[in-house]
């Protein structure tokens, strides 16, 4: 006999916990494994040059990117709430009028990044060198920018309709996809940057368009896309609960900007291939957090909706537990295996590969900390309390990174600017802390 599913309405022990966040977590790790994998192919196979390129324009597409992150996780949270109340109707309208709305948002960017992505990759810093490479990468990324989108927010919402194995299978063809057309376009077929862009735009709309297929039609979930109507208040408290995570992206992408400026001034075009590196392998490590985080919103968007302050007490005290855990094994590993991830990219450059490796070194502390405050924003997301999440997201990804990319280079020169994420991060780790303590009575967790 098939076993059932877990339902978000359960009580999670630690088994059933891990059980249900695996595949979200592994979705993560491998969606970060092909970003890598995009990497390694223009790295190795265009040049540094080209790669330097990919990550000066990668961050202002990432704040494109974002909105779909942002109308997922706070749109989940609003979903999962009102599926926990008992109103499974508005639920399903919730998310079909996200989903449309998402689709109208995403088309409108397209048509406006694809005209201005020339200034904005001068503006960004490119040079002569680079500002071709800018805008036939950029400009490509922007055709599938719905299907990234959509990409981006179904990761959550199929957290919510309880097929977190579903969203897993599709990471993982969408993964092998862009990993075959990647060794096609650019090492079979000689097409560069151009080639990059069009195998990771293919398997975004892979990646958008199978699980828009999947609620279109009939299916064993709790979701499905219906007809519904926009309404303002509904839109207006998913943008609230997603803010953190919106946040967290533009602030990450102007922070991406910042470093690639600062290591111009002081390692000159090395020190931004070696940050591009640095950024391709956290997403590996910190993909774990996320991966957890994502998994769990919307089995506490449930509880909270439900009045289950039992299980919530529960949840939260499980949750930390296991990123205490996860925290020291990611770090360590990290750590031990700093040589070899570089090599991965710049083995053909020693100069530069001595260069990043000890930057995976000094980047890599902040893992020991960085997975409570993701989690811990993740948590007030969805409890429906956007502000909260929004405030700890803003201070750890702008108001520290910011502050420390410029005072630490001035103290420690190079290291400085590997070590500004890790000083954040303590930073964050106190405001997250005060925050759970000052809000355990409202939301009565502990």
């Amino acid at each position: 006999m098939k076993k059932a599913q877990i339902q978000l309405s359960e009580h999670f022990t630690y088994k059933k916990l891990i059980k249900f966040t695996i595949p979200t977590i592994i979705m993560m790790i491998f969606t970060s494994i092909y970003g890598v994998v995009d990497g390694i192919f223009v790295s190795n196979f265009v040049g540094a040059d080209a790669f330097a390129s990919v990550n000066l324009i990668m961050p202002a597409l990432m704040i494109l990117g974002s909105i779909g992150f942002m109308i997922g996780t706070g749109g989940s949270a609003l979903v999962s709430k009102t599926i926990g109340e008992g109103n499974k109707e508005k639920a399903n309208q919730y998310f079909s009028m996200l989903i449309y709305l998402l689709i109208i948002i995403g088309a409108f960017f397209t048509v406006i990044g694809v005209v201005f992505i020339r200034p904005i990759s001068t503006m960004l810093g490119a040079d002569e060198s680079m500002i071709e490479n800018c805008v036939t990468y950029g400009r490509t990324i922007l055709i599938f920018l719905v299907a990234f989108v959509l990409q981006n927010c179904f990761q959550s919402f199929i957290i919510v309709a309880e097929k977190p194995k579903f969203g897993l299978i599709i990471s993982i063809v969408v993964g092998i996809t862009n990993m075959i057309l990647d060794f096609l376009f650019m090492y079979v077929f000689k097409m560069g940057v151009l080639g990059a862009a069009i195998a990771t735009g293919i398997s975004q709309t892979i990646g958008g368009t199978i699980p828009f297929i999947y609620f279109v039609r009939k299916n064993s979930s709790p979701l499905r896309l219906t007809k519904t109507k926009f309404e303002g208040k509904a839109i207006l408290q998913t943008c609230i609960n997603g803010s953190s995570e919106m946040l967290t992206n533009l602030s990450m992408s102007l922070v991406n900007m910042l470093y690639n400026k600062q290591l111009m001034t002081y390692a000159g075009a090395d020190g931004v291939v070696a940050y591009g590196i640095i950024m391709y392998v956290g997403f590996i490590f910190v993909g774990t957090y996320l991966g957890y985080s994502v998994g769990t919103a919307p089995i506490i968007g449930y509880h909270y909706g439900a009045e289950n302050t039992d299980e919530l007490k529960s949840l939260l005290r499980k949750s930390l537990k296991l990123i205490a855990i996860t925290s020291i094994v990611m770090t360590f590993l990290a750590e031990i295996s700093s040589k070899l991830l570089a090599s991965i990219f710049v083995s053909y450059d020693t100069e530069l590969l001595n260069m990043t490796t000890t930057a995976i070194r000094l980047f890599s502390i902040s893992y020991i900390i960085s997975g409570f405050n993701i989690f811990t924003s993740s948590f007030f997301t969805a409890l429906n309390n956007g502000v909260v999440s929004a405030i700890i997201s803003f201070l750890r990804t702008l108001v520290f990174q910011v502050t420390m990319i410029f005072v630490l280079p001035a103290i420690f020169g190079l290291n400085g600017i590997w070590l500004a994420v890790v000083v954040a991060e303590f930073l964050a780790i106190i405001v997250s802390s005060v925050f759970l303590v000052c809000n355990r009575k409202k939301y009565k967790y502990a």
